[in-house]
């Protein structure tokens, strides 16, 4: 009976697009910015580029016998999430706020799109940044599958992103940035996705390893480096879409946040490589890989909100910190594959971190001042968030596990993850 869940849901998708009326001829014309929708058509393009680019990514550092499969469970989010963002998602994150309390928004502000043509968002139309915020929402959940690579069943861990999606994910976004959200008006400061993408997927993934314990086999041999070179490639000209693309138009702020993205991700990188040197280790094209990736996603957070020189210091921070968490978990009995949680999860800590530190209205009026510019407000509200959102994502997501758990058994058995998740679950092989 489980395996007809997936085709009633889409059933019911299906009829709900053939009812619904959609969006009202009469809705009011808005004035566009057409170089603002320019850039946002490109970045919005560069962040799907990102869910490719981290199927690669991941896909080359896992067994040769399981890259089909930890490849797909990235591309399947650019199916599955698009569904739920479409019908109801969008509006939950950025619909009219329920209640006042800046915890989600009203599934009906947009139902399945309406109200979302002739309307602006700023400079660019509602349709167009609602097609923008998809694609943090597609990558966000794929982050995840580093973490319990190898050993999940794939039907489980459809229902397992869908659950994320809605109760994780969604309440962050509508939080962080909707104007009436909690940290919104509390003032915190992120500006692509330190909280919303990078700490909650971490989280998560530290809530997978533990939940769905060790793997059978201790042995790991990266199927593809090449590949994983490959990954950080588009990820890193996806994440100028990711991070440049949220300023929401094509103006000087972007231009900065494309700066500080580079530059952190460069520093990180290089740091990286001089960090495992110094402990005694060959610069590896792997470790540079993960250096690149670190200093992308604390930068996340901060991209916006200070200067470029300043991001150096974030990458170079970022990327001795994850490295030297790498060193912790790999001393412990936590299996995340791929080390999810030391580079997304500490590296969105570290980010939000450093933009309480390092922010400045400077860079955005619509900012704060940081801990490095006199001012303790910011990092201290920055505290409080990190701490509620680990907290949130990590008991929220281990109990996501247990429900999906319940539903459909999330780990494969032995004899099937000995065989390899392309042939056990997929029929396919590399």
């Amino acid at each position: 009976m489980k395996k007809f869940i997936p085709f009633a849901i889409l059933i019911i998708v299906v009829i709900l697009a053939l009812i619904y009326p959609g969006n009202s001829a009469t809705t009011p014309a808005a004035t566009f910015d057409k170089a603002d929708i320019a850039w946002l058509l490109i970045s919005t393009a560069l962040v799907l580029l990102m869910t490719p680019g981290l199927a690669f990514f991941y896909g080359g550092m896992v067994r040769k016998k399981n890259v089909i499969s930890t490849m797909l469970q990235s591309f399947v989010c650019m199916g599955l999430i698009t569904i739920i963002w479409v019908v109801f998602g969008f509006s939950m994150a950025f619909g009219e706020d329920v209640g006042g309390m800046g915890l989600i928004g009203n599934p009906k502000s947009f139902f399945m799109m309406q109200h979302t043509i002739g309307v602006a968002w700023g400079t660019i139309p509602v349709i167009l940044f609602a097609m923008f915020q998809l694609k943090f929402a597609v990558i966000t959940p794929a982050l995840i599958t580093g973490a319990f690579a190898e050993r999940i069943r794939f039907n489980s861990y459809l229902i397992f992103i869908t659950l994320f999606i809605v109760v994780i994910y969604i309440p962050l976004a509508h939080a962080t940035w909707h104007p009436q959200g909690f940290f919104f008006k509390m003032g915190v400061l992120d500006f692509a996705g330190g909280t919303v993408v990078h700490m909650s997927a971490g989280w998560a993934a530290l809530a997978s390893a533990l939940y769905l314990k060790k793997r059978n086999e201790e042995a790991h041999a990266p199927a593809r480096i090449s590949y994983v070179i490959l990954g950080t490639g588009l990820l890193w000209f996806g994440w100028f879409g990711f991070n440049a693309g949220s300023a929401l138009g094509s103006g000087e702020l972007a231009a900065t946040a494309l700066a500080t993205t580079t530059t952190a991700s460069a520093a990180a990188a290089m740091s990286w490589i001089f960090f495992d040197v110094l402990r005694g280790k060959k610069p590896s094209a792997l470790g540079a890989c993960i250096g690149a990736v670190v200093g992308l996603v604390a930068v996340t957070p901060a991209a916006g909100f200070i200067t470029v020189s300043s991001s150096l210091i974030v990458g170079i921070v970022a990327a001795v910190v994850s490295n030297l968490v790498v060193i912790w978990r790999s001393k412990t009995n936590i299996d995340d594959t791929l080390d999810v949680f030391p580079c997304h999860g500490v590296g969105g800590m570290m980010g939000m971190l450093l933009t309480g530190i390092f922010a400045t209205k400077s860079v955005n009026s619509a900012g704060a001042e940081g801990l490095f510019y006199g001012e303790t407000g910011l990092f201290v509200k920055h505290l409080i968030a990190l701490v509620a959102v680990s907290v949130f994502a990590f008991i929220g997501s281990y109990i996501l596990l247990k429900v999906t758990d319940l539903i459909s058994p999330l780990r494969v058995s032995a004899e099937e993850e000995a065989l390899g998740l392309d042939a056990s679950q997929h029929d396919e092989e590399l």
